[in-house]
């Protein structure tokens, strides 16, 4: 009776042996998270790029709208107009750029609410069918429209809701595409404490840190077939220090961490199944080395989870689903350092370091930026200095921001 059950438990295992199931991860899955409309996240003003794109800590400026809106709860001036322009890929063509526009109005001690319009052009594509066709000219481009609104909770914390409406115009009508424009909105909830100016032993200082939500919203098409894009939707965490020297002399620095809150692309793998036992046979790039009798059956996620969530699920399952576990989704965190000298509120000098994990997107890059201020005007630029083997499409360039402070001094914060 042992010998039968010997006997059969062997001959199981070589059923289990010639009849396998192998499942053959893809090594060049990618592990950048990609999200639509990635437009929205590009720093629009030189203040902020010129300190290693950060915002939601920094002290209140006109460009608060795409960083932390709660920051308008503090400012000194009634009201406020920004101005700015990116230009983009500006080494290959002159045509791309983002603009932006924002207004803010301090209601009264404790409020205030701001409007925003940014507007990313792709430029013009000219489409042609043969070499006789005269062509088509294209302008793809894409939008986004701001509202928010602050207030203080107390004297030191402020909270604001921003809602959001986003608009993505890529399509080309050139082969007379029935699809249309992508249409979505979006929330942000963001917070700001200040703390009062305190006495050191030579120095004063103040306490400065910010939270924001950003993009909240459902996923989107950009058409009727296509498949759901997730917003970019995104948190950012910030904490600065304020070293007042003197009436005349401050410096301000800054860290602030990032994470986009949309779920990590999963390993994907093929599942084979093959019918040779030897167990050192492999499958690699395509080729059949499993044996003579092979089938694929079907993809499957070999690591990792679904991104077919929608997106609140998708914002909770973006803390834990990193394939590489814990220490990917650190790696999933990008991460801004800065400081800004200030002389007599009228010059600024700025310097920031930016950086992102190399298979999260690889973008490093150090920044120098300026200030002046005359009057009520204020005029900002940036520089940016490439780190990475990857070159950022702001590389080399120039940003410009324009800012009309109205009622200046209508407030005391300070």
């Amino acid at each position: 009776m042992k010998n039968n059950v010997l006997l059969l438990s062997a001959f199981a295992l070589v059923l289990k042996l010639n009849a396998q199931t192998t499942i053959i991860p893809n090594p060049n899955d990618s592990r950048a998270i990609n999200t639509g409309m990635p437009f929205t996240l590009i720093a629009p003003d030189a203040r902020a790029a010129g300190m290693g794109d950060m915002g939601v800590a920094t002290s209140v400026d006109a460009f608060s709208q795409q960083w932390n809106p709660s920051k308008y709860a503090f400012s000194e001036a009634k009201s406020g107009i920004g101005l700015s322009y990116t230009p983009y890929l500006s080494k290959l063509v002159n045509d791309i750029g983002l603009a932006y526009l924002t207004y803010y109005n301090r209601l009264d001690e404790r409020s205030a609410f701001a409007a925003s319009f940014k507007y990313f052009g792709l430029g013009e594509i000219e489409f042609r069918k043969n070499e006789t066709d005269i062509g088509t000219i294209q302008k793809p481009n894409e939008l986004q429209l701001d509202v928010s609104y602050a207030l203080k909770l107390n004297d030191q914390f402020a909270m604001s809701v921003a809602m959001r409406y986003l608009r993505s115009d890529l399509r080309l009508d050139y082969d007379n595409s029935d699809s249309s424009a992508a249409n979505t909105f979006g929330v942000d909830i963001s917070g700001y404490y200040q703390s009062e100016e305190e006495a050191y032993n030579s120095y004063n200082g103040r306490w400065r840190m910010g939270f924001a939500l950003q993009n909240i919203g459902p996923k989107f098409k950009y058409d009727d077939g296509g498949a759901d894009n997730f917003q970019p939707t995104n948190l950012r965490l910030g904490a600065g220090f304020d070293f007042i020297f003197d009436d005349y002399n401050k410096v301000s620095v800054t860290a602030e961490v990032a994470k986009l809150l949309v779920p990590t692309p999963p390993i994907l793998g093929t599942e084979y199944e093959y019918t040779d036992t030897n167990g050192n046979n492999r499958y690699d790039e395509g080729v059949d080395e499993l044996g003579n009798n092979v089938s694929e059956m079907n993809s499957i996620i070999y690591s990792g989870k679904s991104q077919d969530v929608n997106f609140l699920s998708g914002i909770f399952q973006s803390f834990g689903d990193a394939p590489g576990g814990f220490s990917e989704e650190l790696r999933e965190f990008t991460y801004s350092l800065g400081a800004e000298y200030l002389y007599q509120d009228s010059f600024a000098f700025r310097l920031g370091y930016f950086n992102e994990a190399e298979e999260k997107g690889a973008r490093k890059f150090l920044a120098l930026g300026a200030g002046f201020k005359y009057n009520v005007v204020n005029i900002d630029l940036s520089y940016l200095f490439s780190a990475s083997k990857v070159q950022s499409p702001l590389e080399g360039t120039l940003r410009f921001s324009l800012t009309f402070n109205l009622g200046a001094g209508t407030y005391r914060e300070y």
